[in-house]
């Protein structure tokens, strides 16, 4: 029996109103882990959707999906929908609360994914020119392939239809997912912003960290004060420290608990041996590709909905149909009257252009932090606090958001750490510094290559060719700077940050 709509809300939980991507985690960034150690047995993955999982109404008919040719290159389209209890008995189906296209083409050189905005304006067969998610509520999967594909003019072959419970179940049977959070995350609803419904409870400090379940939920699905970009960023950037530390060997020896979780919360049209032996494979042969990060940009707002060009379209359907891997920023940002101001302030600032372009000396600020975290009367750091002389153009250092704490691995071993946050122009836009005792987080697994800058061996992790994070080692802690969400900093700005870095004291 399945149990895709869930069980009632916890108390104080049932007007959540977000899903979260939810199983996406797990069908976009391990699928290729998940191929290889399933492959030999679909005959049990074949049972075990037929076991727990519905089939999706109506999705079977003729000229819903797009046909592909047996080993041919896929579409996947991933859906989450809201749909509470109440609704539930209504028979009501819900908005989508989440849009997802993934291409598996080992011809290409990367992995598109492609996060559609809730809040776009399109032309729903049938209804007229609504919300996105207004599609789903009028026809389900079923209209949602339609409209997608009709916005969009590429072929649809498979969809998935997700529940944000298996999300929580998952993340806890794995283990958990360790990640870099960018800054403070909170919201009580005391009282609900604007009197209206509230968002999400949550409440998870900036800096390096275990999220388990609804903790991992809450901070996928947040949308208060960013926007669905932000959004989209944020969960794909879990989707990808998911995926570096959820190895073969885990997903092995618990693969049957795991695959009667994402069957039970799960619809699909993928059903049968053959259908899921070709998709397994060809995971397999896309997992040594990159993921190409496809932004859904420039989108303009009218009122409360977003719309986009035809040209836009076009333009977004042949990135996603022939990726190539992700060279820039994740996204472009608005940058605001306020933040241009301070960025005219900021470069006068600089002293004998000693102070490279884009960045602006900062070190009394930044220092003063520094000895607040190495004298900090709760956590003490024990090990050396550095703090980087110069901030990007724009940003202003968040004294709240800053703090010591302690990490544990997966060992139960205890670590010093510390965060420095700050925030750069644009919604969302928040970068940090991180310091720990702990010497292998699981974020510094596997540089993509290294540096030498003026004595210091500097370990670069990109994003296609963009910097998302650079770290170095001493003899008792490590320390990186990690770009923000959009990965809105240049590698330059990067690495002059990293390159400032001076230990409080000296």
């Amino acid at each position: 029996m399945s149990t895709f709509d869930g069980a009632p809300p916890r108390p104080g939980l049932d007007l959540i109103k977000r899903m979260a991507i939810a199983m996406a985690v797990i069908v976009a960034c391990t699928s290729g882990a998940v191929a290889t150690t399933v492959l030999l047995e679909v005959k049990g993955v074949a049972d075990a959707f037929e076991e727990f999982s519905v089939p999706i109404p109506e999705i079977d008919e003729k000229g819903v999906l797009d046909d592909v040719d047996p080993g041919g290159p896929q579409t996947i389209l991933v859906l989450g929908a809201d749909r509470r209890l109440q609704q539930k008995k209504e028979g009501i189906k819900g908005l989508a609360d989440t849009a997802i296209l993934i291409r598996l083409d080992p011809s290409k050189g990367a992995t598109a994914i492609m996060s559609i905005p809730r809040d776009l304006r399109v032309n729903i067969p049938g209804v007229g020119k609504r919300k996105i998610n207004e599609a789903y509520a009028t026809g389900g999967p079923k209209l949602s392939v339609r409209t997608i594909r009709n916005l969009l003019g590429i072929p649809i072959n498979h969809v998935v239809n997700i529940n944000f419970g298996g999300f929580r179940r998952a993340v806890d049977r794995l283990g958990c997912v360790f990640a870099d959070v960018d800054r403070r995350y909170f919201n009580d609803n005391m009282p609900p912003a604007g009197g209206g419904d509230p968002y999400a409870v949550i409440d998870i400090k900036a800096g390096y960290q275990r999220l388990c379940g609804e903790d991992a939920l809450s901070f996928v699905r947040f949308r208060h004060l960013d926007n669905d970009l932000v959004r989209a960023a944020r969960q794909q950037d879990f989707l990808r420290q998911a995926k570096d530390q959820i190895g073969v060997s885990r997903l092995f020896s618990d693969r049957k608990t795991l695959l009667r979780i994402f069957a039970k919360y799960t619809q699909t049209d993928i059903r049968g041996e053959s259908a899921i032996l070709r998709l397994l494979k060809l995971a397999v042969e896309s997992a040594k590709n990159p993921i190409q990060e496809v932004q859904f940009q420039p989108v303009t707002d009218d009122g409360p909905d977003l719309v986009v060009s035809d040209g836009t379209l076009k333009r977004l359907s042949r990135q996603f149909m022939d990726a190539k891997g992700t060279q820039g920023a994740r996204g472009k940002v608005d940058k605001s009257k306020k933040d241009k101001e301070r960025e005219k302030t900021q470069k006068r600032r600089r002293t004998g252009g000693k102070v490279p372009a884009g960045l602006f000396a900062n070190r009394r600020i930044a220092e003063d932090l520094g000895v607040r975290l190495a004298t900090d009367p709760k956590t003490p750091i024990r090990f050396p606090v550095y703090f980087p002389k110069v901030a990007a153009l724009g940003s202003v250092y968040r004294p709240d958001d800053t703090r010591a704490y302690r990490i544990r691995d997966r060992g139960k071993n205890k670590y010093q750490a510390y965060r420095i946050v700050l925030s750069a122009p644009g919604t969302g836009q928040f970068y940090g510094v991180q310091g720990t005792s702990w010497k292998a987080p699981p974020i510094l697994d596997n540089p993509t290559e290294t540096r030498r800058v003026n004595g210091r061996k500097l370990e670069l992790h990109r994003d296609g060719g963009r910097l998302r994070l650079v770290a170095w080692r001493t003899p008792r802690a490590v320390y990186w700077v990690s770009n923000t969400l959009l990965q809105t900093l240049t590698n330059k700005q990067m690495l002059g940050i990293a390159e400032s870095f001076t230990r409080v004291g000296s």
